[in-house]
């Protein structure tokens, strides 16, 4: 059998010296091994060598390990692939010495035990030839001079078979025997270094393979965070020009079709955001957080908000074992409030009559937490077990044609259980054919501080979940809204600058619920919800009472800055746009603003940096309040704006709520004389 030497130190051209180190560190991991093979063979055979030999042997193989040991130390350490000058010649010295040493044991064997005491010898010399075969991976000249040695001293075994007497037939068959031995050994060490080259090829290919993964995986979550924030801006403008429309129209069949298309319009949004975030989760790019937050109210705001929904399908929705829930927790109140508005809107969807009943139970779990149960069960037409099987499978409600009757991607409860597994819950389903379904989701939530402020009544992803579940039914007429008046400038306190009628697009939870089911909220309910106060009393001393609120505008994309125009126009702003970061300075050096939008991504300058250069001068405007627009909504996004210097944070797709209400809560601060951190407002 040829065996290939391209790897040998003299033509290092041709070799890999990195399958020679590896060779080099693979005996070095074997070092105890060796030393317990040779000091258990000393032992053994002290009674046919005398302990003196046995003895003086073990010693002289411990300082031919020492001596190999400080000369492969280079290559041990990785300070090295190769050994260079004197030291690589010691190197393929020690190879040899290291061999000869432990196979010379046998010599002794064979002269003073005979014929027994060569059979040891055979024994001992195999297990070596094996050994130097196993410990020499994908390196031919470490193979050849560790192993080479073992099989002279057995190609020795004939010859000492017939000094002691044995016939010309079992010294043939020795002979033989040796041969097919090392014959054995060298194929066997070829098979293995085909294996080791395939399976290091195999690594690689997978390395590669993973590498490209994630460089796709990376592109395309750059991919759909583009696209998120490019489709954003379209359904900005229809939102926006639905509620232009609305607030214009002049008879039921107008209103009902602007109520058409803001349904749409959400629709379409909640519909982006289930592909963004099963994007994410498929990536392993979401995240939960860790905050405090009172779980009874986030419970009964969300209930809250459903019941409207429910009542104007004619379902009756129940809660029960409230009593037991705890106030104070630790988790992520979003993805807990996105996971049950997807299993109510799911419920609401498939239930026709009868009643939806949220059961709650919770009870104590060491160490210092709550095991939290919420089941949402309903009265609709149950499921099959192969139904149940597909359940959780992202978009095959859009394969099996249930979207086209019940509308949606078939995202909802697949990023359900994702976001649950990812707060370290579950969700879980029980039911059967014509006897309803029930979703529980399971949480395991830390024990919370108080929580001085309850959230947010009704929050972006609870409007879009209704939004959603309603999607396709008719709205109902309602009166036209009153025309809003201008509002006053930053500097001014907020109590003269209130306008006299209140904001009608800054809702109240109930409010908006109402308005999505096409029925008129009461104009003084929504006024107090949106922060404004009736009838303000203006203070003596004013100056320039009457000028609007100069805004600025900033944003690369024309659609956005006519989207934020239409809201603003009817309330007497004196609006200025900027289409980049640098035209937005340029206006800053010379015309001083009470409030500028500022959108976070563009070419050039994004907002950030915009904000930072407007905030380290000393112009007009460096101490306005600034307003982020932008689809970029993760935590780090918000965290970012805040460092930048941005005073609120208001997601895309802007809707006319958002953009009142972010409007009502800076002027408000700025008359506190207070700097908020920015936060999202929903509509």
């Amino acid at each position: 059998m040829a065996i290939a030497t391209a790897d040998m130190p003299a033509d290092e051209s041709v070799a890999d010296p990195g399958d020679w180190a590896g060779a080099i560190r693979q005996r070095r991991k074997a070092l105890l091994q060796r030393l317990g093979m040779a000091s258990a063979s000393a032992l053994i055979f002290s009674p046919l060598l005398g302990w003196s030999l046995s003895f003086a042997w073990v010693v002289g193989y411990f300082v031919v390990q020492l001596l190999d040991l400080w000369v492969f130390a280079p290559i041990v350490s990785g300070k090295t692939e190769r050994l260079r000058g004197l030291r690589r010649v010691a190197g393929w010295i020690m190879l040899s010495v290291n061999a000869a040493y432990f196979g010379s044991l046998s010599v002794p064997l064979w002269m003073t035990g005979g014929a027994m005491g060569g059979i040891c010898a055979v024994m001992l010399l195999s297990a070596a030839a094996i050994y130097a075969v196993v410990n020499a991976p994908r390196s031919t000249s470490v193979m050849l001079m560790t192993a080479s040695i073992q099989f002279l001293y057995l190609a020795a075994t004939p010859v000492f078979m017939a000094i002691h007497g044995a016939t010309p037939g079992f010294v043939t068959a020795a002979a033989i025997a040796v041969g097919v031995f090392i014959t054995y050994c060298l194929s066997t060490w070829q098979r293995m270094n085909e294996a080791r080259l395939s399976e290091s090829a195999a690594r690689v290919e997978a390395e590669e393979k993973r590498a490209q993964a994630e460089h796709i995986m990376a592109g395309r979550s750059a991919f759909l965070a583009a696209i998120g924030h490019d489709l954003r801006t379209p359904i900005s403008a229809i939102l926006t020009g639905a509620a232009e429309l609305e607030r214009g129209a002049t008879d039921a069949a107008a209103r009902s079709q602007a109520h058409l298309i803001t349904d749409a319009g959400f629709m379409m949004k909640a519909m982006l955001d289930d592909l963004l975030d099963h994007a994410k989760l498929e990536a392993g790019h979401m995240t939960v957080d860790q905050v405090d937050f009172n779980l009874r109210d986030l419970l009964n705001q969300t209930t809250r908000l459903w019941r409207g929904p429910a009542r104007a399908k004619g379902l009756k929705l129940r809660v029960e074992g409230a009593a037991c829930i705890p106030a104070s927790v630790r988790g992520d109140p979003m993805r807990v409030r996105q996971v049950l508005n997807n299993l109510i809107s799911n419920a609401m969807k498939f239930t026709e009559t009868g009643s939806i009943t949220l059961r709650l139970n919770a009870w104590s779990e060491e160490p210092a937490g709550h095991a939290v149960l919420i089941t949402v069960e309903d009265t609709g037409p149950g499921m099959t077990a192969d139904q149940v099987s597909r359940l959780f499978t992202p978009f095959d409600q859009t394969m099996s044609g249930v979207s086209a009757v019940h509308g949606g991607t078939g995202l909802g409860l697949a990023i359900s259980r994702q976001l649950a597994e990812l707060m370290g819950g579950r969700v879980t389903v029980r039911t059967r054919p014509g006897a309803g379904a029930s979703f529980t989701l399971s949480l395991s939530l830390l024990q919370g501080d108080a929580v001085a402020a309850a959230p947010q009544a009704l929050d972006q992803e609870s409007r879009d979940a209704v939004a959603h579940a309603l999607s396709g039914r008719p709205a109902s007429p309602s009166a036209p809204a009153p025309a809003a008046q201008p509002l006053a400038p930053a500097s001014r306190p907020v109590a003269a600058a209130a306008p006299t009628a209140p904001v009608p697009e800054a809702l109240s939870a109930e409010a908006m619920a109402a308005r999505i089911l096409g029925s008129v909220a009461d104009p003084m309910d929504i006024a107090v919800a949106a922060g404004a106060q009736p009838d303000p009393v203006m203070e003596d001393g004013e100056e320039d009472e009457d000028r609007p609120m100069r805004v600025l505008v900033v944003d690369d994309h024309d659609i956005n800055r006519r989207a934020i125009q239409l809201i603003l126009q009817p309330l007497g702003c004196d609006i200025a746009t900027a289409a980049d970061g640098m035209a937005a300075l340029k206006i800053c050096e010379h015309t001083a603003f009470d409030l500028i939008f500022m959108d976070v991504r563009m070419p050039e300058l994004d907002g950030r940096e915009t904000t930072r250069r407007i905030r380290a001068g000393d112009g007009p405007n460096a101490g306005v309040p600034i307003i982020a627009v932008t689809a970029d909504t993760a935590a780090e996004d918000i965290a970012a704006c805040t460092a930048a210097g941005m005073t609120y944070f208001v997601p895309k797709p802007i809707t006319p709520p958002m953009l009142l209400g972010a409007i009502t809560h800076v002027m408000t601060m700025a008359q506190a004389d207070e700097a908020p951190e920015p936060e999202t407002v929903a509509a």
